[in-house]
């Protein structure tokens, strides 16, 4: 594995990522259809092929990558989702401005950086029982690390504990928390997209 992270590796885990999109596209929307519109699946898939559509041009400068990424991603502007995700990934173009590598020891500072900025601009609560759950989850799991293929493991593995801490939990936030306690033993959809991602990348 690469020492750090690249543009290079980036268009590598844009595909990668993409695809992964695609073959749990079914699995997603029918667990949103649980608890919501029915389509996470689909919209993550349109939001993640025009990313990719993107990657072959992507700058040198990882800030600049990420922010044409992120640009992309609001293809996903009428999905709650894509919304966070582009917010999320426009933190870390902040963040990686004018280099052209991160370690990957600071993957969780970006993480959490990025984090933050979902939180704020979705005005969700750690405990909610949604995505910024699973991607806090997810930034304790990478603090300190920098080996690429532990970390992807160990990142996998504290989400899945992550949701199946909450199964048990009523939803807080977005179209899921007007299911209230018939949401209680259901995953939240945004969660195990986050999950399926993260494998996605192994």
């Amino acid at each position: 594995m690469a020492a750090s992270l690249t543009t290079e590796i980036l268009r590598d885990a844009i595909q990668r990522l993409t695809a992964q999109a695609e073959s749990c596209a079914d699995e997603l929307n029918a667990l949103d259809g649980s608890l919501g519109d029915g389509d996470l699946g689909v919209t993550l898939v349109r939001g993640l092929r025009s990313v990719a559509d993107e990657a072959d041009g992507l700058p040198p400068h990882l800030g600049a990558a990420l922010l044409q990424c992120a640009k992309a991603l609001v293809s996903l502007s009428g999905s709650t989702y894509g919304t966070l995700l582009a917010t999320g990934v426009m933190s870390a173009a902040k963040a990686t401005k004018g280099r052209t590598e991160v370690s990957w020891r600071e993957s969780a500072d970006l993480l959490g950086g990025a984090m933050e900025a979902m939180q704020r601009r979705g005005k969700a609560e750690l405990g909610d029982k949604t995505v910024l759950d699973a991607i806090a989850a997810t930034v304790e799991a990478l603090r300190g690390a920098d080996a690429p293929d532990a970390m992807l493991p160990a990142a996998q593995q504290a989400v899945r504990e992550t949701i199946a801490e909450f199964r048990a939990r009523p939803a807080r936030q977005g179209r899921a928390r007007m299911f209230g306690e018939n949401s209680i033993g259901k995953d939240d959809p945004g969660m195990m997209a986050w999950l399926r991602l993260l494998e996605g990348l192994s």
